[in-house]
Parts: C-alpha cells; sequence; structure tokens
C-alpha cells in the first residue's frame, strides 16, 4: 500500500511554467512504476508522463512532449513534474499515479494504475 500527495499546482498565463510535486508514504521499500495524468471535465484521465518500476526511462504523451520533465528523487519516494510553455489546453486536474506491477503496454492506461493522489488543478491562462 502507498499513499500519494500532489502539490504544486495552481494559476500560469500561457508560456510560464509550474512544478508539480508528487509524495509517495507507505510501502515505498518496493519498486513502483510512477506516472502523472491529467483530467478535465466530462474527459477520461489522460496519460501525460511516467517512469516503470524498473529504471530511470521517461515515457512521455506526444502532446507534453519537449515541453515537459518528469523526474524523481534518488529515494524514489518524490516525483516531479516540470512544466515549461504551458498552454490553455494544459488546463486539467493532474494526478499522481503508482503501481508495482505494471507492463510497459499498460503505462498509459488510467485504469491499470492501483494507486492514486488526491489530484492538483493547473490552470493555464491564455
Amino acid at each position: 500500500q502507498v499513499e500519494l500527495a500532489e502539490s504544486g499546482g495552481g494559476w500560469v498565463q500561457a508560456g510560464g511554467s509550474l512544478r508539480l510535486t508528487c509524495t509517495a508514504t507507505g510501502s515505498t521499500s518496493r519498486r513502483y512504476a510512477m506516472g502523472w495524468f491529467r483530467q478535465t471535465p466530462g474527459k477520461d484521465r489522460e496519460f501525460v508522463a511516467a517512469f516503470r518500476q524498473s529504471g530511470s526511462m521517461e515515457y512521455y504523451a506526444d502532446s507534453v512532449k519537449g515541453r515537459f520533465t518528469i523526474s524523481r528523487d534518488s529515494a524514489k519516494t518524490t516525483m516531479f513534474l516540470q512544466m515549461n510553455s504551458l498552454k490553455p489546453e494544459d488546463t486539467a486536474v493532474y494526478f499522481c499515479a503508482a503501481d508495482s506491477t505494471l507492463i510497459l503496454s499498460s503505462l498509459t492506461n488510467a485504469g491499470a494504475w492501483d494507486y492514486w493522489g488526491q489530484g492538483t488543478q493547473v490552470t493555464v491562462s491564455s
């Protein structure tokens, strides 16, 4: 069991930057895939970026590639999402997710992830 908590959301003008943080507590001795998803009203939760359990390789949605960077600390209990060149279409609630058994083919599928944070709102104005 792991608990996740996001922070760092807020309001920013288009072209600006925000940094989200996800802190994991609980059974953090296990190896987890960790990732970020986002959701807007009436839409499914959308994959943004993630790490697999095994290593440092990063995976990104095409819509954020080159603008967002995912990273985590050496203990792998804190994960970050640096968001640059933000666009109004990036406005969403951003969720942190974790899973200990995820396979690569399920990385972008929100339904495959076991643990979720409560979400943090990111609003980008034009």
